[in-house]
């Protein structure tokens, strides 16, 4: 059997290979040609599964290594009877460790003091729900807006959009949807835009379609009184580069990247296949997560969570990397903007989470200790 993966899906040869022949292309190249004698297509967000890519293929399972299916069409796949699986939640411990190192990233280079903030989180789902238990674990207080929960589980404990443009801190975990009874396209529109106090953080992690990126861009270049953390762009890989510039942190779409989140992901697509074809599992993605260049953190005599985790994030991921790489792009004219923003995504450097990491410390109240643990670290 040819089983057709996207290269950039970690240790998918390996994971597969026991069921047949693993090819293995860029995602945003693949073609219909590409795909006709294969039984088993797995993706990433980058590939487009529709009808022009699966029409009169042998394709009986696909795959999609990542937590949105924005870039998949489900109803034509079922009408096909194709099996599909993705995989929610395998980088959301990664993606919340981004926002939580970003925010910190941003305070420090402009100055901010974060003590007594609010934060307001758009999506409290794999992702949120994670960013609101750290955020909380260091003293913030939250507040979440999730029309579908609050739907389901009724409305205490969630507010609207309006209370939430009034946060110091504002975060999107939404998944894009076009349609339907919650539509996400543009959620964070003009006016919610303009409506943002002067130094508020606005953090979008999930497409860039959700953001109205136009009236976030003026609203920058205007007044330049908000800070914009930005993982996720409108047309990428061919990002604006103005907005870039004028964005507080700005990564190519990188914040679920962590080695461990990429490899949840093939297990999960591995576990689905081996369910679907009614093998057991044999491949064990653990023994493929490298350990940390510096497995332990010291930390003596700090008194707040927001100190600890201050001190201890950056020591598992520096950010500031992610944002000088793609900065050096966008300010290079010799570069093609869009194939270097693939280029950083495909060559992207091992990051471990913080759950790979010990932390060593004395003097260290229990409310300091309650948040490392929150955030996996293991005390030593």
């Amino acid at each position: 059997m040819l089983i057709v993966a996207d290269e950039n899906i970690p240790a998918v040869a390996e994971a597969f290979s026991a069921f047949g022949n693993v090819r293995l292309l860029p995602g945003r190249e693949m073609r219909a040609s590409d795909i006709r004698g294969a039984g088993v297509l797995l993706v990433r967000s980058v590939t487009r599964v529709n009808r022009e890519l699966l029409d009169g293929s042998q394709v009986e399972f696909v795959g999609s290594a990542t937590i949105g299916t924005d870039h998949v069409d489900l109803p034509w796949l079922k009408s096909q009877g194709m099996e599909f699986v993705n995989a929610p939640g395998c980088n959301a411990v990664s993606a919340a460790e981004y926002v939580i190192a970003s925010v910190l990233l941003c305070a420090r280079r402009n100055h901010l003091d974060l003590v007594g903030s609010t934060v307001g989180i758009v999506g409290c789902g794999n992702v949120g729900s994670r960013v609101q238990a750290r955020f909380e674990a260091m003293g913030f207080e939250c507040l979440a807006c999730d029309p579908p929960r609050a739907e389901r589980e009724g409305t205490a404990g969630f507010v609207d959009m309006e209370t939430i443009s009034g946060a110091d801190i504002v975060t999107v975990h939404v998944p894009l949807e076009r349609d339907g009874k919650h539509p996400t396209l543009g959620l964070i529109n003009r006016e919610f835009i303009e409506n943002l106090e002067p130094g508020t953080i606005l953090i979008n992690t999930s497409r860039g379609n959700v953001h109205d990126e136009s009236a976030l861009k003026e609203r920058l270049v205007r007044q330049d009184d908000i800070h914009a953390i930005l993982d996720v762009w409108r047309n990428e890989p061919g990002i604006d580069a103005e907005l870039v510039a004028k964005a507080a942190v700005a990564t190519p779409h990188i914040a679920g990247y962590s080695i461990d989140g990429k490899l949840r992901a093939t297990n999960r697509l591995y576990e689905a296949w081996c369910q679907f074809s009614h093998v057991t599992p044999e491949w064990d993605y653990q023994g493929r997560l490298p350990e940390p260049q510096i497995p332990c953190i010291n930390l003596h005599n700090i008194g707040s969570p927001l100190q600890a985790i201050s001190v201890a994030l950056p020591g598992v991921y520096d950010v500031l990397q992610d944002d000088r790489t793609l900065r050096n792009l966008c300010d290079d004219p010799d570069k093609d903007t869009g194939s270097g923003f693939d280029l950083l995504r495909r060559c992207y450097p091992v990051r471990r989470e913080c759950g790979a990491y010990r932390v060593a410390g004395l003097n260290l109240s229990e409310s300091v200790l309650s948040a490392l643990e929150r955030f996996g670290f293991m005390l030593t």
